[in-house]
């Protein structure tokens, strides 16, 4: 811990100071499960802390080498991690496969790829870094689980009782036996290191033979068809075709389990990660292979554009106009950032920006234009009048000219809507209204939007276009 005091005296200058003092308590006093996989959103509740400002605290932290950052595949269904990765650029299946839920995935950034924190080996050890050593049960807490599963702290061990009749650890190349009596019920045996899983229905009459099966474990075959058969007594023979061990598991699909897996809490995804302005000032260009495509079902774009910038350059002159307008670029990108979005790109005089949710767009449009109305009030005069256009819908994020960028049909509207807004008026979709937060929003504030219905250069339907006063 005392190679990190230099660390910390460092992240003190980019970070406020209660959220760098929650982290190096956390770093110094918490155990070592509490150090594996750091949900940043569920630490920021726990301590009472902003959630944007212990994102960036972390992003920073992670930056300057206190933790180690994590990109991880998760199962919608059941929480597990069906692929851990050091970078987003790693991320390259088409489709992911959960053998305990028996299904697959076309991954998303969305709900799909949550983004975690583990302490750097050489600020503090922690038994996670070295998984293959860990107990059979925080293996499955600290490893297998993603960090939005919500599993409870004092009486972990006792409701897995609940649900596992046997477990074991396999050593690689070894054999072994599991003999045991099983009930009337759907039975699931798992093998979490190799995302292995056989399903046994159980059903009929009991019987006194003892029935047979025989697993493989290996890096190839992850599940196999249900099997029908009776309760009774059984025989596991179990194999370890792997270079490391293996833990599998017999376990009942009961309520237990079912209540298990059904504590949730947020997390932090990649799609928020990516719309966070602190992480693209530090990592820029090296988030995404220039050959991927990531898929997001949901991201609310902005756009904004100077309107009549050219007459303000030939009135107040060139180097008058320059200084006002990066003045102006300065304001938005603060106004941005503070509610929880990015700024992807600058296009002459006009910004793109990215929010992971439509109200945080609608707040931002709406302070975006009390500042510009402010700085023309204390200059006297009407130079900026701002356009602002926003627009919700899926999308892909790719890597384009050395910046991580968007591209899609949602992008070309977003731009589209803000080039027919005017420049005391904010123009957003209905998708945009449709979101329960920004409506809810705007109705708390008494803001009452107009709709009409416009057609946009190269879409076929007609769009809903609201005009918020």
């Amino acid at each position: 811990m005392s190679e990190a005091q230099p660390l910390f005296g460092m992240l003190r200058q980019s970070a406020p100071p209660d959220i760098v003092n929650a982290i190096e308590r956390l770093v110094r006093d918490a155990p070592d499960r509490k150090l594996s996989r750091v949900n940043v959103l569920a630490f920021a509740a726990a301590e009472g802390l902003d959630e944007e400002q212990t994102i960036n605290g972390f992003l920073q932290a992670s930056h300057l080498g206190l933790f180690d950052m994590s990109w991880n595949v998760l199962c919608p269904g059941c929480g597990g991690v069906l692929d851990a990765n050091t970078s987003l650029k790693t991320v390259q299946s088409e489709e992911y496969t959960c053998a305990l839920c028996a299904a697959g995935y076309e991954p998303t950034l969305d709900e799909m790829v949550e983004v975690t924190f583990t302490v750097s080996p050489r600020v503090r050890r922690i038994e996670a870094h070295n998984p293959h050593m860990l107990p059979p049960l925080e293996y499955f807490r600290q490893v297998y689980w993603g960090s939005g599963v919500d599993l409870p702290e004092e009486d972990y061990e006792a409701k897995v009782d609940e649900f596992v009749l046997e477990s074991l650890e396999l050593p690689p190349g070894e054999k072994a036996v599991i003999s045991l009596q099983l009930p009337p019920a759907f039975v699931i045996i798992f093998e979490p290191v190799t995302h292995a899983a056989q399903f046994l229905d159980l059903n009929g009459e009991p019987t006194r033979e003892r029935q047979s099966l025989s697993l493989v474990f290996d890096r190839a075959h992850r599940h196999h068809e249900t099997l029908e058969l009776r309760p009774g007594p059984f025989r596991i023979s179990v194999e370890n075709h792997t270079e490391v061990r293996v833990l599998p598991s017999v376990c009942i699909a009961n309520d237990a389990l079912h209540s298990l897996l059904g504590r949730r809490r947020p997390f932090l995804t990649a799609k928020r990660l990516l719309s966070n302005q602190t992480f693209r000032d530090i990592y820029r260009a090296d988030t995404i292979d220039v050959d991927q495509r990531l898929k997001i079902t949901s991201l609310t774009f902005l756009f904004t554009d100077l309107r009549g910038s050219t007459a303000l350059y030939e009135r107040v002159g060139d180097l008058a106009a320059f200084d006002l307008v990066k003045t102006h670029f300065g304001i938005l990108n603060e106004i941005v950032g503070a509610e929880a979005g990015a700024v992807v790109k600058t296009i002459g005089d006009a910004v793109m920006a990215t929010f992971p949710t439509p109200d945080r767009a609608v707040v931002a449009a709406m302070r975006m234009r009390d500042a510009m109305q402010k700085l023309n009030n204390e200059r006297g005069n009407e130079d900026l009048l701002l356009k602002i256009g926003i627009h919700e819908g899926p999308c892909i994020a790719v890597s384009l000219n050395e910046r991580q960028d968007y591209f899609g049909q949602t992008v070309n509207i977003a731009s589209r809507v803000q080039n027919l807004a005017t420049s005391h008026e904010i123009f957003a979709t209905g998708s945009v209204l449709d979101d329960p937060r920004a409506s809810g929003l705007l109705a708390e504030r008494g803001v009452k939007p107009m709709s009409h219905n416009v057609m946009l250069r190269g879409i076929t339907d007609q769009i809903s276009i609201f005009t918020i006063p």
